[in-house]
C-alpha cells in the first residue's frame, strides 16, 4: 500500500475554503485532516461542527477528524453527522478510552487514538486491537508550523512492532512538521498516513507537493 496523504485543512486559507477543498479533491490527497481544538485540551481554538459541515459539503474525500478536545464523547455523534469518516480522540483526554472507541465504532466509522509527544506508545497495548488508526503527534498539539520532534521515528518503530505482534490492522498516522526532509524516513519506519499542513498549503503548487509525497 502506498502512503496515504491527509492535508491538514487547519493550514488552508479559511477565506477561500471552498476553493481549497476543491483543490484537494482534484489532487492525489487521500483524506482531509480536520483539526478540532477547544482552547482547553490544547492552547488554541480552531473551528468546530459548522465549519466541518461546510468542508463536507464540497469534499469528495473522507474527513479524518482529529479531536484535540476534552470530553470528546460529548461531540463524537455531532462530528459524525457533520461528515467524519474517521474520528480520533486523544488518549490523554479520555479517562475511559475503550468506551470512547466503542462509541465511535458504534456509529459505523473508523476510530483512532491520538498520542502526544510525551506519551509512550506502550499505553496503547491493551487497546491496539480495537482501533483503526493511531495518530502520533510529532509536534506538541495546538499550533501549526512547529518543528518536527525527532523521537517520533523511534515511536513509529515501537508502535509498528506492537501492531504486528498483536495482529492489529491499525494504521500509523504522523501529524506535525511533516515535510520533504522527514517523510521518506517516516514511511521507512512504518508510517502509513502523513498529515501535512503548512508544507502543502504554503507551497506555490500544493497538488504537486501532495503528488511528491505520494510518490515516496
Amino acid at each position: 500500500m502506498s502512503v496515504l496523504i491527509a492535508p491538514s485543512v487547519l493550514a488552508a486559507d479559511f477565506a477561500n475554503l471552498e476553493k481549497e477543498v476543491k483543490m484537494l479533491n482534484t489532487s492525489q490527497a487521500d483524506w482531509l485532516h480536520i483539526d478540532i481544538m477547544d482552547g482547553v485540551f490544547v492552547p488554541n481554538i480552531s473551528f468546530g461542527i459548522p465549519v466541518t459541515e461546510a468542508i463536507k459539503r464540497y469534499a469528495q474525500k473522507p474527513l479524518d477528524v482529529h479531536l484535540m478536545i476534552v470530553q470528546p464523547e460529548k461531540y463524537v455523534e455531532a462530528f459524525h453527522k457533520a461528515g467524519a469518516s474517521i474520528i480520533s480522540v486523544h488518549i490523554e483526554a479520555c479517562a475511559h478510552l475503550h468506551r470512547n472507541i466503542q462509541q465511535i465504532k458504534s456509529l459505523g466509522i473508523k476510530a483512532g487514538v491520538a498520542v502526544n509527544p510525551h506519551t509512550s506508545v506502550a499505553q496503547l497495548e491493551n487497546i491496539i486491537q480495537d482501533i483503526d488508526l493511531v495518530c502520533l503527534m510529532s509536534v506538541n498539539p495546538g499550533f501549526g508550523g512547529q518543528k518536527f520532534i525527532e523521537l517520533t521515528y523511534e515511536k513509529v518503530r515501537q508502535l509498528k512492532a506492537m501492531i504486528k505482534a498483536s495482529g492489529s490492522q491499525a494504521l500509523i498516522e504522523i501529524d506535525g512538521g511533516v515535510n520533504q526532509h522527514n517523510a521518506k524516513a517516516l514511511i521507512d519506519a512504518g508510517a502509513d498516513v502523513l498529515v501535512a499542513g503548512n508544507f502543502v498549503f504554503s507551497a506555490s503548487n500544493p497538488p504537486e507537493v501532495i503528488a511528491s509525497l505520494k510518490a515516496l
